[in-house]
């Protein structure tokens, strides 16, 4: 994704196929968008004379620390509780969670200088690092009825496939949903006017249940549970899927990683995370509706963890990256290019989560802005916004000698070169930046094929990488490159983004990209597929994460 998914940059980069995917989230159902950087929650013990327990009790605004791991410590927050603190109880169906094996320690041809699976070593003395800061997954680790052993890792186990724990099944375009996808589905539905309360519930039970879990997030978690509950409605919406459901979890459990999330974190979440269920869907809520979601959560479980211990093999959950130029488009836009502490592979079209010195646990999506360079630079365009603690940190604290750190790369928005189609290329605002390494790979690849960019912006100001754009198009001559204005005079075509490209029409030998604020994703997919696009053709990714990452 995104060209900072979300409002952070101003633009998402997107790619979907011919169905809804799954949101590429930052890495964890569970890791917040924080929209109050003054707000921290801090969980009270259940009451049971209450429908809720308290999720926040105190507030204190943290301060930035350019130290990795140094962010203050919150009362009650970061303290493990003490022996007389209440505790929470699970539910009953929370004692079928089992710890699952620890998976084996990776070959000796993957332990990692800087990001393997133990903490890494500082990159630099004025740089200490230390190891990752996990967020525990969204996904339960249970197992069903009569306590089989809980999941291990594939790649302990030796085995290229899963054979113990029940996958998701495929389900024909158009069949019935399956008995257990119908009860997930109504569970939701239940749940659905008690949100709130209940992924409440859900922290309250995780926090006083296992204290030490705290550490793993972000101090403040004020925009978790909105988080929480799309990922719980995507699952339970895909849970039927089985290829769209495994990418989509397969894609957590590695990046997962650079949080530090361990096979032992999985049976905590599962057990609270039934236990808030069982609580606020009552009505619905019975054996055969928790054997269903153990079921399911069983087979979820097993996807992320063996995602992770393959990945382990191969590459480390972060990179560390100094900054190498800052350059300052307009006051809130910046081009950031880092030199990544080792090879950093990735495609052009794709994203990566960033951290930042300043805001430990605190990561954001951003679109690398140029196909893979040989000198190994990474570039980024970044837009700062109001409240947006990382965006606002690279695009005004960041300078050359910081060192920040990447998560794994992710995406699909990726360019078929086994076609002749050609390339339809929206892009808004600093959604531009993974357009033109579109272009960038096509070029490399040297095939003549239509590559047609519309470039949006509010006014010609904004439009801050158009002579960048320009000059590509005088060097290849199948790249066409129109700007897009919405707002006052311009030279060129003027309107919001999709009416322009569905008025150029018709584009019946092109697939469709289309990068940038969310708004415009969704305006541009109607669009096209109101004059004749097959939607399979619209390449984008998921607009509800990108929702989930705003302003930050």
């Amino acid at each position: 994704m995104p060209q900072q998914r979300g409002a952070q940059s101003g633009a998402v980069a997107t790619h979907a196929g011919h169905r809804e995917t799954p949101p590429q989230s930052e890495g964890s159902w569970f890791d917040p968008s924080p929209a109050n950087p003054t707000e921290h929650q801090r969980p009270a013990p259940p009451n049971p004379s209450t429908e809720a327990p308290q999720a926040a009790a105190e507030a204190r605004t943290p301060e930035p620390s350019a130290t990795w791991g140094s962010t203050p410590p919150v009362p009650g927050v970061h303290t493990p509780r003490s022996s007389g603190a209440a505790t929470a109880e699970p539910s009953t169906a929370a004692r079928r969670f089992t710890a699952p094996q620890q998976p084996t320690a990776p070959q000796e041809g993957a332990q990692w200088e800087h990001g393997g699976p133990a903490a890494r070593q500082p990159a630099t003395e004025a740089r200490p690092s230390v190891a990752p800061e996990p967020q525990p997954a969204v996904s339960a680790q249970p197992s069903a009825a009569p306590r089989p052993t809980a999941p291990e890792p594939a790649a302990s186990r030796g085995e290229p496939t899963r054979t113990t724990v029940p996958a998701p099944r495929a389900t024909a375009k158009g069949a019935a949903p399956s008995a257990d996808a119908v009860l997930i589905r109504r569970t939701m539905d239940a749940i659905e006017p008690v949100a709130d309360k209940t992924t409440s519930y859900f922290y309250a039970l995780l926090f006083l249940g296992h204290p030490e879990l705290r550490d793993l997030f972000p101090a403040a978690m004020d925009a978790q549970r909105d988080r929480l509950f799309k990922a719980l409605l995507t699952a339970a919406k895909h849970v039927d899927d089985a290829d769209t459901l495994t990418e989509y979890l397969s894609n957590l459990g590695r990046g997962h990683r650079k949080y530090g999330t361990r096979p032992e974190h999985y049976p905590a979440v599962g057990e609270c995370l039934l236990g808030a269920l069982a609580r606020y869907a009552s009505d619905v809520w019975n054996e055969e509706v928790e054997a269903a979601w153990v079921r399911a959560y069983t087979a979820i479980s097993q996807i992320m963890i063996d995602a992770a211990a393959a990945a382990e093999l191969t590459s480390p959950p972060w990179w560390q990256a100094e900054v190498v130029n800052h350059e300052r488009r307009t006051k809130d836009i910046a081009v950031v290019t880092v030199r990544p502490d080792q090879p950093y592979p990735f495609l052009a079209g794709q994203y990566t989560s960033v951290e930042t010195p300043w805001w430990p646990r605190v990561w954001r999506h951003y679109s690398f802005a140029s196909a893979p360079r040989p000198d190994g630079l990474l570039s980024f365009h970044i837009k700062a916004v109001p409240a947006g603690w990382v965006s606002s940190a690279l695009v005004n604290r960041a300078r050359p000698g910081d060192v920040i750190r990447l998560g794994p790369p992710a995406g699909s928005m990726i360019v078929d070169h086994g076609t002749d189609n050609g390339l339809l290329c929206l892009g808004g605002g600093t959604g531009i930046a993974p357009i033109k390494a579109l272009v960038e790979d096509v070029a490399e690849h040297g095939r003549r094929r239509a590559v047609e960019v519309f470039y949006g912006a509010r006014s010609g100001h904004d439009l801050y990488d158009l002579d960048t754009m320009l000059r590509l198009e005088q060097e290849h001559s199948w790249l066409s490159v129109r700007p897009v204005v919405s707002e006052g005079p311009s030279g060129g075509l003027t309107g919001p983004l999709s009416e322009v490209v569905s008025r150029c029409g018709p584009w019946h030998s092109f697939d469709a990209y289309l990068s940038g604020p969310a708004g415009m994703i969704r305006s541009s997919v109607d669009a096209l597929v109101g004059i004749g696009m097959p939607a399979h053709r619209i390449r984008h990714d998921s607009v509800a994460e990108l929702v989930g990452a705003a302003g930050h």
